[in-house]
């Protein structure tokens, strides 16, 4: 790994003082200003990770004032602008990226223009290619952010989509930024991809991830670690939603019950036989949740429908479970009714592999250095995260939660990151990247 020039260092002091005269007008005292260079750690880098913290903290206040919920464009222009006109000022070469129609996997809360993906590439001197990737949507409707406003107390940054994902997008923005000012360009190419549609299973950028994963060496997530962990993923689940519906004939219930078929009836036999799909030796969860049917109370129902809830640990197992769905509709309770059921694929698992094992236990060594103890975690937590699109067509190592750690996600008050996170994560980027560039870590065989 190269050592940043003295132009650089001097620069790179001079914002430092500057940052940390600012802190102190505030009564403020950021957590590296008193810390002493770890015995194990490269110096400058870590020096340059501790000092990135106030421009990191003020790219994070303006990531979470520009509110960005999944369907909202308008937001999620303004915000993708904003993360495009930093990468350029970094001398990527950045565009924009919509989904074309024919590439949009169209579920049912897929709003009518997903937000567009921020592409970025940085060319450098070696041969391995290294893809980044956050995204910069929420969960929050428009008219939040006012119920949690961006604030700092403590050791803890507040804010409307903090930890998921804005603090992804910016700990991205900073790693690249402090590359490129220590002049860490080991790389053949670095990638970032910041998408729009994350939280509602990114129908619009799933293509491109996994296309973008099959054509890197290496990537690396950006969701946060948890405050009561700090960890690396090597595994996510899968979550899809079976739909079942029924169609039946209406009759009077009173009158002529015997003239309808009734779809109450054949939605509940339906459901009692399908009670038993999950296989919790393979992590696969299936649990009927929703159901709905009838009009009115003196009329045969002639529709009824149910939703299950789908959580998988193995690709394989959404198209076993398909398969299993189609064959036990056939065995019907009532003949003149008609049972149909769907699989919505809402996103695939990520499958931890010998390769994100390697860079994961690396990844353990350079946090060592810093006197840190890093956990890496081969079984799911339960949520999903692109970083399964990414892994869908590729053998190079996929890792998940290089980010910041936060609390909250989807949280309407007490969504934060920790600010002590900030100096080690960086850190840890830099020199994860930086490695893996020199061939100091295995990539995929």
């Amino acid at each position: 790994m190269n050592l940043p020039s003295l132009a650089g260092l001097r620069a790179t002091r001079r914002a430092a003082l500057l940052a940390l005269s600012l802190w102190a007008t505030q009564g403020l005292s950021p957590a590296w200003a008193d810390a002493a260079t770890p015995p194990g750690a490269q110096a400058a880098l870590w020096a340059v990770a501790g000092q990135e913290q106030p421009a990191l903290l003020e790219t994070l206040r303006a990531l979470v004032n520009i509110e960005s919920g999944s369907s909202d464009r308008e937001g999620l222009d303004r915000i993708s602008e904003l993360i495009a006109g930093r990468l350029r000022d970094l001398g990527g070469e950045v565009n924009f990226i919509e989904a074309a129609p024919a590439d949009l996997y169209r579920m049912e809360d897929t709003p009518s223009r997903p937000g567009r993906m921020v592409h970025a590439v940085f060319k450098g001197s070696g041969q391995r290619r290294i893809l980044l990737i956050a995204h910069m949507d929420t969960v929050y409707p428009r008219g939040m952010l006012a119920q949690q406003p961006y604030r700092v107390e403590g050791n803890r940054a507040y804010g409307l989509g903090i930890a998921d994902d804005k603090q992804g997008v910016a700990t991205v923005l900073h790693t690249v930024a402090l590359l490129k000012r220590l002049g860490l360009n080991g790389y053949g190419q670095l990638t970032v991809l910041i998408n729009g549609d994350e939280e509602i299973s990114s129908p619009a950028s799933r293509k491109t991830l996994a296309q973008f994963g099959r054509e890197h060496d290496l990537v690396l997530s950006y969701e946060a670690t948890r405050v009561g962990g700090d960890k690396l993923s090597l595994a996510t689940s899968g979550i899809a939603m079976a739909s079942l519906k029924v169609v039946g004939r209406a009759s009077h219930a009173g009158g002529a019950p015997e003239a309808g078929v009734n779809a109450l009836y054949e939605l509940s036999h339906q459901l009692l036989q399908m009670r038993d799909l999950s296989v919790p030796e393979r992590g696969l969860k299936v649990n009927w949740t929703i159901a709905k049917a009838g009009v009115v109370r003196n009329m045969i129902p002639p529709e009824a429908s149910a939703q299950a809830d789908v959580r998988l640990l193995r690709v394989s197992d959404l198209q076993a479970l398909d398969r299993e769905l189609q064959a036990r509709i056939q065995r019907r309770l009532l003949p003149g009714s008609e049972v149909s059921v769907s699989l919505e694929n809402r996103r695939p698992p990520l499958e931890p592999s010998d390769a994100a094992r390697r860079v994961g236990a690396h990844a353990q060594q350079i946090y060592r250095e810093i006197g840190h103890e890093l956990q890496i975690d081969d079984r799911p937590e339960g949520g999903g995260t692109d970083a399964a699109f990414a892994a869908l067509e590729t053998r190079a190592p996929v890792l998940e939660r290089l980010g910041l750690q936060g609390f909250g996600a989807h949280s309407d008050k007490a969504e934060y990151v920790l600010l002590d996170s900030i100096q080690p994560r960086l850190y840890l980027g830099l020199r994860l990247i930086g490695d893996f560039a020199a061939g100091r870590v295995p990539g995929p065989n």
